[in-house]
């Protein structure tokens, strides 16, 4: 698969000369409804003998739109992680565009002459919720009034699962509720951010728990406060562990927030490393306890649990 960051307005030579089915969308967590418009998408181009193009973005538009302020939005995939995703579900060519003011203010035909017919686009694939402008002007239903005829445009329907539609919001809903099997679900792998292992405070060790202090390494949407049994990937090895997302509040109060994983039957020093970490399973809230006996015998059973649900 080759990717092609895109400023707008791209030049000519940037875009690949090959005809193409198009899948639109922004595509954040790759769920398995996105993976469904890739899917037919995929199935329309081998039928046509067309090679797969896909177009997202570098950031949310929310950004240009609503002002919200970069740093604050979190997001379920990484464009890298995209792509990984992308790139195993057979599509060609990924277009990442900048979402800049200059391409926000492309009025609906612009963008559908200029990024869909001008990459080519013999049939534009995307969900029924698709919007590339105002959403009662700029939608799905009057994209083939912008087409005129020279692309063909198929329309996937909504994707349920026990009457709940698979979607990033309702993902996120259930991270926030710390359903990970579900979410793991709805996105058909497991959730994963990446990250650097940093210095700590080093109380794991005192405990008999050392932990991994992973510091995100992009703005990914963190799983709700509590300890949980996680995969962790470091030199390109997967390990068990379990992880706590919190803030020590045994030890003192108004602490930031702090991911640490304890991995088990590991015992070497990773300062620097960058890991992945898969969350699997939500086993507890952060608890506040009395002493450090008392955290212990809990580190004990969360350990346990660990294992178990491993096994």
């Amino acid at each position: 698969m080759k990717v092609i960051d895109i400023h707008h307005p791209y030049r000519k030579n940037q875009i690949p000369s090959d005809d193409v089915v198009l899948a639109l969308g922004f595509f954040d967590g790759v769920h398995r409804g996105h993976q469904e418009v890739i899917r037919i998408a995929r199935e329309e181009a081998n039928k046509k003998g067309l090679k797969l193009a896909l177009m997202t973005f570098n950031h949310h538009p929310s950004v240009v739109f609503q002002k919200v302020d970069v740093s604050q939005i979190k997001y379920l995939t990484t464009v890298e992680q995209k792509a990984k995703l992308m790139a195993k579900l057979g599509v060609d060519y990924l277009y990442v565009v900048e979402f800049t003011s200059s391409f926000a203010s492309l009025s609906p035909q612009d963008f559908v002459d200029q990024y869909i017919v001008g990459l080519n686009a013999k049939i534009a694939v995307a969900g029924f919720d698709y919007t590339y402008g105002k959403a009662d002007v700029a939608n799905m239903q009057t994209l083939p009034n912008y087409a005129k005829g020279r692309f063909e445009v198929v329309t996937v329907s909504e994707k349920k699962e026990a009457d709940l539609k698979i979607s990033s919001t309702n993902v996120r809903q259930m991270m926030a509720d710390g359903q990970m099997e579900d979410v793991n679900h709805f996105l058909g792998y497991p959730y994963e951010i990446d990250g650097i292992v940093v210095h700590g405070d080093k109380r794991g060790r005192l405990l008999g728990y050392p932990t991994a202090n992973i510091k995100p390494t992009f703005q990914s949407l963190i799983p709700k406060v509590g300890v949980y049994a996680v995969k962790i990937k470091v030199a390109n090895q997967w390990y068990n562990g379990m992880a706590q997302i919190g803030h020590n509040i045994t030890f003192e109060k108004d602490r930031p927030m702090t991911i640490e994983v304890n991995i088990l039957d590991f015992n070497q020093d990773i300062y620097g490393e960058h890991v992945a970490v898969q969350w699997n399973h939500f086993l507890r809230p952060e608890m506040k306890f009395s002493g450090m006996d008392g955290l212990i015998k809990q580190l004990q059973m969360d350990e346990e649990h660990t294992r178990t649900y491993f096994n």
